[in-house]
């Protein structure tokens, strides 16, 4: 396993491909195999055989003024979601916990709302530095629209990432949200980044966007040095207000091997629908992705953390821990179906 591993918070490496080659790869027109060994290529340059899951943490759940038409937490979305204010302190500090011993190299701290007041910046750094002090663990903070000032406040706390999503193209915007804007979000990216802190920016896949738009995201993240890349795939559940597309396992790995390329030293996480979308192609995705989560996404159940593990070591590869191994990681055993044990239940016709 590897600890203490020294990370970029800004992606450097130019982009391997045209606007035009990307496009060309979403169509179909680039083999597959192909297109996944030069992606594989790069992932392996940057990253080697390392995998980093990160846990969520839904520290505040509904009560949202926003109308994101791809989130069950929107304003009139009647889900059927669980609503809760804000964790205390102790709470989050407990999910820390259990996240990093549950072999979690980053931990994703998520709040709904159009942005935090001054007094919730205030708590959440208190956290974050506990967080940091205490567990040695790395955190990423999704927490809205940010300014200057907060971005400041958060990075003296030791907030390693914060995320904020593009989600889609700036053309493509007013279709999936109306209060606030594609510039807020970019606004909110640059006072992160001006704070020093990582960026963290991805993509939903799936929402009746052209393959163009893909596209126009992954060089926007290439232009903004977007070190960390969530590619999450549609999941279309009650409450969400928008048109969804028809996805394919091949069309997903297209997708993550397009920004791989376009953004070859970043982060590139297989995110949200990588269970329902991927299929049987998960394995394939990480040839391409050197990143993931389990435990489920912040309204939607996932693949537990022992099934993530299993997928990794199928790949012959290791997850990336923050410091050392953690307690437990024995308990993580593949489970061989062609056991001694298991013969008796595998004959189709018993005497």
């Amino acid at each position: 396993m590897i600890a203490e591993v020294q990370e970029k918070t800004v992606s450097s490496s130019p982009s391997l491909i045209t606007e035009a080659e990307a496009l060309e790869i979403l169509e179909g027109k680039a083999p597959l195999l192909s297109v996944v060994a030069r992606a594989s290529e790069e992932r392996n340059r940057y990253y080697t055989n390392r995998v980093r899951i990160h846990i969520l943490d839904n520290i505040k759940n509904g009560y949202c003024p926003e109308d994101c038409g791809y989130c069950a937490q929107r304003k009139g979305g009647d889900s059927g979601i669980q609503e809760y204010s804000l964790k205390s302190p102790e709470e989050i500090w407990e999910d820390a916990k259990r996240a990093k011993d549950n072999g979690a190299y980053r931990f994703c701290m998520v709040t709904s709302g159009r942005g935090p007041t001054d007094n919730a910046v205030d708590r959440l750094a208190e956290t974050i530095s506990k967080i940091n002090g205490e567990l040695g663990m790395k955190v990423c903070l999704s927490a809205g629209i940010l300014d200057a000032k907060k971005a400041r406040t958060l990075k003296d706390a030791g907030l390693d990432r914060y995320n904020h999503n593009l989600n889609t193209s700036e053309s493509k915007y007013n279709e999936i949200c109306s209060t606030h804007t594609f510039k807020d979000r970019l606004t909110t990216l640059e006072a992160a980044r001006e704070a020093d802190i990582g960026l963290c920016s991805g993509i939903i896949v799936g929402m009746g966007e052209e393959l163009k738009d893909l596209v126009q995201v992954a060089f926007e993240l290439k232009r903004l040095g977007v070190i960390s890349i969530p590619v999450n795939f549609f999941i279309p559940i009650k409450g969400h207000a928008i048109q969804k597309s028809s996805l394919t396992p091949e069309f997903c790995i297209r997708v993550l091997s397009m920004f791989r390329l376009v953004n070859p030293d970043s982060e590139i996480r297989i995110g949200a629908g990588r269970e329902g979308h991927l299929g049987s192609l998960q394995s394939m995705a990480l040839f391409v992705a050197n990143s993931l989560f389990a435990e489920g996404y912040l309204n939607v159940k996932g693949s537990e953390m022992a099934q993530t593990m299993n997928l990794i070591r199928d790949c012959s590869m290791v997850p990336e821990f923050t410091e050392g191994v953690p307690e437990g990681w024995d308990e993580y055993e593949s489970q061989f179906l062609y056991d001694e044990k298991n013969f008796p239940e595998l004959y189709k016709h018993k005497k």
